[in-house]
């Protein structure tokens, strides 16, 4: 059964981005795009990030960036090689999130005290201060996002997204 987008939908940046143009009828043909899950994890992803941006958009820190620094707060001295693991992010690239958030003066990288080669990850007091303040920004913005969902729909929800990330 193919799916038609509305004008509602088609104002989404994904869909300004597309090069394609509604036909005559004004709704642009999605074809089984509407029944498959990952198009569906793709569009509540791109609207979970950029109502992420907004909820934070003073402090300029994208939903990766906060991930990293929840793992490095709860994981003071955490290697870079550690960190990349846990949150899937290859070598070359945490490096790079890494040199960002020290830049910024978020992240203290220092030589770790058992491994010469590895550096031991905390945060700054400004990396500290700054999670004080996004923390409860960042929930009450996870919790808008599924304000529409029961308590219980909302436990099912996570349960299923663990689930389907489980069955790679």
């Amino acid at each position: 059964m193919a799916s038609t987008v509305t004008d509602n939908e088609r104002s989404t940046p994904a869909d300004r981005r597309s090069r394609l143009r509604p036909g005559k009828n004004g709704k642009l043909a999605l074809g089984p795009l509407p029944d498959l899950v990952g198009y569906n994890l793709r569009k509540a992803q791109v609207a979970v990030f950029q109502s992420f941006q907004n909820a934070v958009a003073p402090h300029d820190i994208t939903p990766g960036q906060f991930g990293v620094l929840i793992m490095i707060r709860e994981n003071e001295g955490l290697s870079q090689s550690d960190l990349g693991t846990a949150v899937g992010i290859d070598r070359s690239t945490m490096v790079a999130v890494i040199d960002r958030l020290e830049s910024r003066g978020l992240v203290v990288r220092a030589p770790s005290p058992n491994d010469r080669r590895s550096y031991a990850l905390r945060l700054s007091p400004e990396g500290q201060t700054l999670m004080d303040d996004l923390i409860p920004r960042v929930q009450a913005h996870d919790q808008g996002m599924v304000k529409d969902l029961s308590p219980e729909e909302q436990v099912q929800f996570i349960d299923f997204l663990r689930r389907v990330s489980r069955s790679k």
